[in-house]
């Protein structure tokens, strides 16, 4: 399937140029969530499908970024899964963070480490022997601002530190691997299009073998129907120990929009997202870039007027172009601004 066909898969009103903020859900996702909430209304399903959607979802997220299924651990928020990251670190551990970063992968360092700040384009300079752990977005979520990952990673290579992406503004639009991460979380809720509710961790066995699982629950049991009641603590050996138990309805549809998006394929989906960034770079005179956010110095107010919905983050319009983006949202944009 191609991305022009694809889009016929979402009802997306026009001018939607915010799924920075949250993401649309593609139909067949939508329509798969209110039949299960129909079943919970009346009482007429058991919980057990439900729950499938769970490991759909986590199958699904470890292809989209390449990783083993047994190093990626469910969630609900990128915090939660970053607090927990924080119980590797050894006392009094210096964590290094760009100025800008999102407060979900800042205040959790915070509380547990020393913090040093620095302009996100100095960030692999700033690791030295004293950084316990790197801790970046892989997409700025105020700018777009596409982090160099591989020089990030080879400078926290050459001192001992544990490279920590949060991805929620990447996974789902920009290719992501993890080789050389350590940890890595994502919010479900924006590019990969899913109720806000379910979040992605992947977690390195290295990583693991530091990290003490703060919040084991049933869920993360070996055994999950086997871990209701009782001694001993009996956890899953893998990154399954990590899990929070589910808030099923967000899976139920995050399971088929993250299963489409490995079935078009990232790089197609970057492309057409980039593409139709630069289209409104263009348009306002500015010069080409690799993201699929933009941050520039408008006036919101006219857009809003024109029924565009953007955000505003950092004192400038941020827009975001993903799949069900057309060229006709770009130009409504553009005749609004210009």
């Amino acid at each position: 399937m191609d991305i022009s066909s694809a889009r016929e898969l979402w009802d997306a009103d026009p001018g939607w140029l915010n799924t920075a903020s949250y993401g649309l859900p593609p139909r067949h996702a939508f329509e798969e969530l209110q039949a299960v909430l129909t079943e919970w209304r009346h009482g007429s399903g058991d919980w057990k499908p439900w729950d499938a959607s769970v490991g759909r979802s986590r199958a699904a997220f470890a292809r989209l970024i390449g990783a083993p299924v047994t190093d990626v651990t469910v969630s609900s928020t990128v915090s939660q899964i970053m607090s927990t990251v924080t119980t590797a670190l050894p006392p009094g551990a210096r964590v290094v963070v760009p100025e800008i970063e999102f407060t979900s992968n800042l205040f959790p360092w915070a509380v547990a480490a020393e913090v040093e700040t620095v302009p996100a384009d100095r960030l692999a300079d700033a690791v030295t022997g004293s950084t316990a752990a790197v801790a970046f977005s892989l997409v700025q979520s105020a700018t777009g601002y596409v982090a160099p990952l591989q020089d990030i990673v080879a400078a926290a290579r050459a001192h001992d530190a544990l490279v920590i992406a949060d991805a929620s503004q990447a996974c789902g639009w920009l290719p992501v691997g993890v080789e050389g991460i350590d940890a890595l979380a994502c919010a479900a809720y924006k590019w990969l299009m899913a109720p806000r509710g379910a979040a992605f961790g992947y977690l390195s066995p290295r990583l693991r073998e530091r990290m003490r699982p703060l919040a084991a629950n049933w869920y993360a049991g070996a055994d999950e129907g086997g871990s209701y009641y009782g001694p001993p603590l009996r956890l899953a050996p893998d990154a399954r120990a990590f899990d929070l138990s589910p808030a099923w309805f967000s899976y139920v549809g995050a399971a088929p929009a993250i299963e489409l998006l490995d079935e078009l394929g990232v790089e197609r989906i970057r492309d057409h997202n980039v593409a139709l960034a630069n289209r409104f770079r263009a348009g306002l005179g500015l010069e080409p870039s690799d993201s699929a956010i933009v941050s520039v110095d408008a006036p919101g107010e006219r857009l809003e007027a024109a029924g565009i919905r953007a955000a505003v983050r950092a004192g400038k319009v941020r827009a975001s172009f993903h799949v069900y983006t057309t060229a006709d949202d770009v130009d409504r944009a553009l005749d609004a601004l210009t």
